[in-house]
């Protein structure tokens, strides 16, 4: 009897705390797949030369900031239509700052 009602307690406790990741759509695909071609722009951009090493870290913390920003968003289970815009204009500027530093031949041998 009692560990039919340990269950029971562990059931609704795991109901409890995945309900909220349920509740509204967390998911963003489309702005994940941004995040990782932006990470992969940076990494070419060590890669060839046309980041320095000092314009990569200002451009990695850009990312990384966007991301905690995503996730405070995400937190309450609930990523409006609003937020998502807020997300996807931080990486839409995220976007020029990576084409502005890979071109501008401070890299370049």
């Amino acid at each position: 009897m009692a560990k039919g009602i340990v269950m029971a307690a562990i059931l609704v406790l795991a109901v409890t705390i995945a309900a909220p990741a349920f509740a509204g759509d967390t998911s963003s695909p489309g702005i994940e797949q941004r995040q990782r071609n932006q990470q992969q722009r940076i990494d070419e951009g060590v890669r060839n030369g046309s980041l320095t090493p000092a314009e990569a870290a200002r451009l990695e913390r850009e990312q990384a900031q966007i991301e905690r920003q995503e996730r405070r968003l995400k937190a309450d289970g609930d990523f409006t239509p609003r937020e998502r815009a807020r997300i996807q204009h931080r990486l839409d500027q995220s976007s020029r700052h990576i084409y502005r530093e890979k071109h501008d031949r401070q890299g370049a041998p």
